[in-house]
């Protein structure tokens, strides 16, 4: 895990709640404008973005998953999603929390939950942007992906992890 993640001496890491969700989102939009737009264009970012409109999917996030949020100093620093106890289904950083250990962290807390579920793998759909995190923490590509968002087409990447029991 990154030593940084010492330097935040008040992180407090919770379950998601259903008043979290507009904070989720906004942090969603932010770090998909700030930390994606190398990987991708701003029609693509747009189209990304869109998916924080859904708020059927997003209480289906909240209510289904298991959410664990990261919180320093009264604002949210990341959040990370697990549906169906072994697929990653959102996991954002927010743009001045970036490079200090809160995606490990999350990361980390949310493969124990899959063990603890007696999970042989892990899986996600990722960007391009997050792949080299990914990579790092043990997960392979599967295969390279064109989804369409709003009709327009952009690049991720099926990931899978194979755990150790």
């Amino acid at each position: 895990m990154n030593s940084n993640i010492s330097d935040n001496q008040n992180l407090i890491i919770r379950k998601g709640e259903i008043n979290d969700l507009p904070e989720m989102q906004q942090l969603f939009t932010g770090a998909i404008d700030e930390i994606c737009k190398k990987d991708y264009d701003p029609q693509q970012l747009d189209a990304w973005k869109s998916g924080a409109e859904n708020e059927e999917r997003w209480m289906n996030v909240i209510s289904n998953q298991f959410v664990l949020i990261v919180v320093s100093g009264g604002h949210m620093a990341g959040f990370c999603t697990l549906d169906r106890g072994n697929y990653i289904d959102l996991l954002f950083v927010h743009k001045e929390y970036q490079h200090k250990g809160i995606a490990s962290l999350l990361y980390s807390l949310i493969e124990q939950e899959a063990l603890q579920h007696h999970e042989k793998e892990i899986t996600a759909d990722v960007s391009k942007t997050a792949r080299p995190f990914f990579e790092k923490t043990g997960f392979q590509v599967v295969k390279e992906q064109t989804v369409y968002v709003k009709g327009i087409a952009m690049t991720n990447y099926k990931m899978i992890k194979h755990l150790l029991a």
